[in-house]
């Protein structure tokens, strides 16, 4: 009887996740960032629970035959599987928040424990004291528990674990006191062994509870409890401040490109210092856009545009671009800023082209549909740009110089040559430069005479991919 209640003691090796209410129930607002934050981690801790708990009882439930090989032992493989159960429960009653669900189920969790550590074997065929069961040490196995609720994230739940296990274990302690068996003639036994040292009779006595040492117990159980709260809840905080940090990443996302957001979320001043360096400009612009809105409705002249613009967008942040800003029914893009790259001509003519395509399958979808095509005009040139933060109060980054200007007549050729594409000679040039062996993107476009360009003092080669 001795060594199965020594076995049954491990039963509680096992892990268990919950959660009593939210780290935040004391904010007002729970934003998106943190309730999936919440939810990531609440889930990746029960899923790890539910994990370690399958594994330990298994392993027990394979030790307990070797250490009683008898029929009695089907009594601890049947609470294995109550165990089971409990966690299977808890894995799909998890939630973040408050739930009574959870919360029933993380009290019987404590109950079944408490009950196999504390109360004996009814089918034993010998009958021993029932405070014997304390000479086990069976009280650590709370502390797995304990340790494991940390898997939630939730410091109230940590705290609940401590004051329940401490009830239910001074409940069992009276229950044992008031309604255990004990043996006199086995305790007088004791005595004449240790009747010299009445300290040590005490401790070693088969039928006291010995209550000094069952209250130093739940008073250090307690200890160890708050610690842990403290702990948690002290991590509860980081992973708030982590949301508060992707939740301004995501605002910062809406207005900058991802390299921008990437620079500020990096440094102190990023955009404080102005620079100056080369940098691809692209400028696009939908042809004849005021004609072709004149017969809409607003609502569908402002649906058009953020199709337009979302699929420019898509095309700027995947080759690596930074969109400048909205020109009405167009944008202004630069590949280099807020760091130049060996790639930003040829990303910027790649992004071009994408650009064309986008809206070639956008206008099959359009005639697909009964409505007009929407035609564009592209311009991109390469040179030095400046670079820094422009503003008193409300600070805007801009990019800004001569390269910029010419970029932008470049988009105002593709109507007088009639094409879809223009690109100064420079930018064609560094692009060739830097394409890979066999790259195409170059193929096709016809090279013009100098044209006169505004701000210029002298006339520049243009290379035009003309319309279909």
């Amino acid at each position: 009887m001795l060594k199965m209640t020594d076995a049954t003691s491990n039963s509680p090796l096992f892990a268990t996740g919950k959660t009593l209410d939210s780290p935040v129930s004391d904010k007002s607002i729970l934003n998106k960032f943190t309730e999936a934050a919440l939810e990531r981690h609440k889930r990746e801790g029960l899923d790890l629970a539910i994990k370690a708990r399958w594994v330990a009882l298994a392993v027990i439930a394979v030790m307990l035959p070797f250490l009683n090989p008898r029929p009695e032992v089907l009594y601890y493989e049947a609470l294995l599987l109550v165990l089971a159960a409990i966690g299977w429960a808890q894995r799909r009653a998890g939630v973040v928040g408050q739930s009574k669900a959870e919360l029933g189920l993380l009290f019987l969790d404590l109950s079944v424990l408490a009950f196999i550590l504390l109360f004996p074997n009814p089918f034993m065929e010998t009958e021993v004291p029932t405070p014997v069961i304390y000479r086990f040490g069976n009280f650590m196995y709370f502390y797995v528990i304990l340790a494991a609720g940390t898997l939630a994230y939730s410091w109230r739940t940590i705290m609940a674990i401590g004051h329940w296990t401490a009830v239910l274990w001074l409940t069992g302690l009276a229950a044992i006191w008031y309604f255990g068996y004990t043996d006199p003639a086995l305790g007088d036994a004791f005595r004449s062994v240790f009747g010299g040292d009445p300290r040590i009779f005490q401790i070693f006595d088969p039928n006291s509870v010995n209550l000094d040492l069952r209250v130093q117990e739940i008073v250090v159980f307690l200890i160890a409890s708050y610690t842990l709260a403290l702990t948690v809840r002290r991590f509860n905080l980081l992973l708030l401040g982590n949301a508060e940090l992707e939740r301004e990443r995501e605002n910062l996302s809406r207005y900058f490109s991802p390299n921008v957001v990437a620079e500020l979320s990096q440094k102190d001043q990023p955009l404080n210092e102005t620079r100056t360096h080369d940098a691809a400009v692209l400028f696009v612009d939908i042809v004849g856009f005021t004609t072709f809105a004149s017969g809409m409705p607003p609502g569908e002249v402002i649906e058009l545009l953020r199709s337009f613009h979302k699929r420019m967008e898509q095309e700027v942040f995947r080759h690596g671009g930074t969109l400048d800003k909205y020109l009405g029914d167009g944008l202004m893009a630069t590949f280099g800023t807020p760091t130049p790259t060996d790639q930003d001509a040829i990303n910027a003519l790649r992004c071009a082209l994408s650009m064309r395509n986008a809206l070639v399958e956008w206008n099959d979808k359009r005639s697909a549909a009964g409505l007009l095509q929407v035609q564009a005009g592209f311009g991109l040139h390469y040179g030095p740009v400046v670079l820094g933060d422009i503003g008193a109060n409300r600070l805007e980054f801009a990019v800004i110089g001569n390269t910029v200007n010419v970029a932008s007549r470049m988009e105002k050729l593709t109507r007088t040559l009639s094409a879809e594409i223009a690109i100064s000679d420079h930018l064609r040039s560094v692009a060739g430069s830097q394409a890979a062996p066999g790259e195409t993107v170059l193929n096709g476009l016809v090279r013009h005479p100098p044209q006169d360009i505004r701000g210029l003092s002298e006339p520049i080669v243009t290379w035009t991919l003309p319309r279909d």
